[in-house]
């Protein structure tokens, strides 16, 4: 198995990869965060004729939690909004990633914001949650 980017969480999703979607999205906008945009990687291989199996990154945002980051360093900036990347491997399992704010913080030199981050680290863990496989372990 290949070693996970630094920074990088990567949780087995449970469902397929357009139900992993769907749920991410609605447990977002159930808690009240804007979905900004769905890039759809895949389907836009195929638009060429190119193959990638399921590749979809969805991003979304709340300015309650990025804002106190940007304000010690706005090059963060550069990573928010925060992103769901789910995806499909040879296999068939369904993934979904995520940058780990700490890293991220920490990237950009942010040491006076912990709240911000444990804040942001807690929501991501809770909405990936809302997709993972009971028992599962991160890659």
């Amino acid at each position: 198995m290949q070693q996970e980017p630094s920074g990088l969480i990567t949780k087995k999703s449970a469902l397929s990869p357009d139900e992993t979607m769907e749920r991410l999205g609605a447990a977002i906008r159930g808690k009240g965060i804007a979905v900004f945009a769905l890039v759809d990687h895949s389907g836009g291989a195929a638009g060429i004729g190119m193959p990638l199996r399921f590749t979809q990154l969805l991003i979304f945002g709340n300015p309650k939690g990025g804002t106190p980051l940007m304000q010690s360093r706005q090059t963060i900036g550069i990573d928010l909004p925060l992103k769901f990347l789910v995806w499909q491997d040879a296999q068939g399992d369904v993934w979904v990633s995520y940058n780990d704010p700490a890293y991220l913080a920490a990237q950009h030199g942010i040491s006076d914001r912990k709240d911000a981050v444990i804040a942001l680290s807690t929501a991501l863990e809770e909405l990936a949650s809302s997709v993972v496989a009971p028992g599962s372990q991160e890659r």
